[in-house]
């Protein structure tokens, strides 16, 4: 199962520098030439501003207006995962995607548990100490309290933005 997010430098529907890498290596290194015998997971999730209002540009005139708040948001999550699904038809590679609300680290802990996956592969920024106090970090969380074995892919140091925050 993989874990796999928007770029916060390009936005929908691209995926991070992050997610990307762990792709490519789950491809490389795990599924190789074997195709058939693995099938990917692929799970987004969507985190609401707190108070549930992601698009400030907006007008909001009718309870309508707020119904089709929440679709655009689905339809970006469907954009994202469309990379990977993709991908993995392109090279034969048999895959399921979903899209969940709420707490990343919460979430990807909770699926785990719900799908019982053999791995769960996710990106790492490579953040710094400091950096990760203020921003925190999905896959360290991850390797603690995932009900399944962990493996982290840190991006290139080539792939870097000029902010590690950014992905």
């Amino acid at each position: 199962m993989m874990g796999v997010n928007e770029s916060t430098i390009n936005g929908y529907p691209h995926a991070s520098i992050s997610s990307k890498g762990a792709f490519e290596w789950t491809l490389k290194k795990i599924v190789r030439s074997n195709t058939s015998a693995f099938k990917l997971l692929f799970l987004h999730v969507q985190v609401l501003d707190e108070d549930g209002f992601n698009d400030m540009d907006s007008i909001y005139a009718s309870p309508d207006d707020f119904k089709s708040m929440n679709k655009k948001e689905t339809i970006r999550g469907l954009h994202l995962l469309e990379y990977f699904v993709n991908r993995c038809h392109e090279l034969q590679v048999p895959c399921e995607a979903w899209i969940r609300k709420g707490n990343p680290k919460e979430v990807i802990c909770h699926e785990v548990k719900r799908v019982q996956p053999d791995l769960l592969v996710v990106g790492s920024r490579g953040l710094g100490p400091f950096q990760k106090v203020f921003v925190g970090t999905v896959s360290e969380f991850c390797v603690k309290h995932a009900e399944c074995p962990v493996v982290t892919i840190k991006r290139k140091a080539d792939e870097a933005p000029i902010d590690p925050v950014d992905d």
